[in-house]
């Protein structure tokens, strides 16, 4: 077992637990689960399998996985981050416990590429894979940005590598349960991007660089696509994807996921966006309020 824990944030996850822990079996037993609340056999299911559990109020992301970090009963080496329904394949593992082995002292990170997998067919293509995130790093040496959504690790210093093998992304819920999701999603989302323009908070965040890592340059692109006019983007965005990136080579499942993760959900996010400026205008103070008291969120 390598000395390595890995921290994973849970809410009613009974169809995924058992499957995303006995996968990390191969390389720790140390698991730190914080759960927010759930109401169906997560917990029971992870404690049964050894996992530590700790409970936690939501309030988002980053503070609870920050939460998870400065709590986490396992003092590592070594963390990662792991979401409930994805996996580590057996390749993977024994990569990770390759490298960790004699890893050399001044790398910090590691990146794992994830593969998505959208009704049972792996997305290779549409710029999907890889995507590269980083997901093991020095105990020491990193945190989770602060963010309304695509929150990203923030490492202090150090060098990383990119390992060769794969994470599974594959969640078993339904289409009903992914739209719905996305639904709530989408008003983060829109709180991110108006965050871009109007600056409601000064988060602690991954620096914006087109040539520097996945997550800088993902931070660069959203960016420039929060400039972007709206309505226009997400038909720009599902365009670049399906076509230029040759998402349509997925078959009927990449029209799918695209269709829905990049044009309808983009989409949603913007009519949302039109909505705030309908109703309270672009005044910056304006749009707190309406956030507070239409979704009880202080931006």
């Amino acid at each position: 077992m390598q000395d390595l824990s890995v921290i994973i944030l849970t809410l009613n996850e009974e169809k995924h637990i058992e499957r995303c822990l006995k996968s990390l079996f191969a390389i720790t037993d140390k698991i730190f689960i914080v759960d927010s609340g759930s109401t169906d056999r997560t917990v029971e299911i992870a404690e049964a399998l050894g996992a530590k559990v700790a409970k936690n109020t939501w309030v988002n992301y980053a503070q609870q996985f920050n939460f998870g970090i400065e709590n986490n009963p396992f003092k590592t080496k070594w963390l990662m981050r792991m979401d409930c329904d994805e996996y580590i394949l057996p390749e993977l593992a024994s990569e990770i416990n390759e490298e960790l082995s004699g890893i050399s002292e001044d790398v910090s990170g590691l990146y794992i590429s994830r593969r998505v997998i959208f009704m049972g067919k792996w997305m290779k293509r549409g710029g999907f894979y890889p995507m590269w995130l980083l997901r093991i790093w020095r105990s020491n040496q990193g945190i989770c940005e602060e963010s309304w959504m695509d929150e990203h690790i923030k490492l202090f210093q150090g060098k990383t590598i990119k390992l060769k093998n794969d994470l599974v992304d594959h969640n078993l819920n339904n289409l009903t349960w992914w739209t719905q999701k996305h639904n709530l999603y989408a008003i983060r989302e829109v709180i991110d991007l108006l965050n871009i323009r109007y600056n409601f908070r000064n988060f602690e965040t991954v620096e914006p660089k087109l040539f520097g890592t996945q997550e800088q340059r993902t931070r660069f692109l959203k960016v420039k696509y929060a400039s972007l006019p709206l309505f226009t983007r997400p038909v720009i965005y599902f365009l670049y994807r399906y076509f230029i990136k040759l998402g349509f080579l997925d078959g009927v499942q990449g029209l799918m996921w695209i269709f829905l993760q990049g044009l309808w959900y983009r989409f949603l996010v913007d009519a949302k966006i039109y909505e705030v400026f309908h109703r309270v205008g672009k005044d910056k103070e304006a749009i707190r309020e309406f956030f507070k008291t239409e979704y009880g969120k202080n931006i």
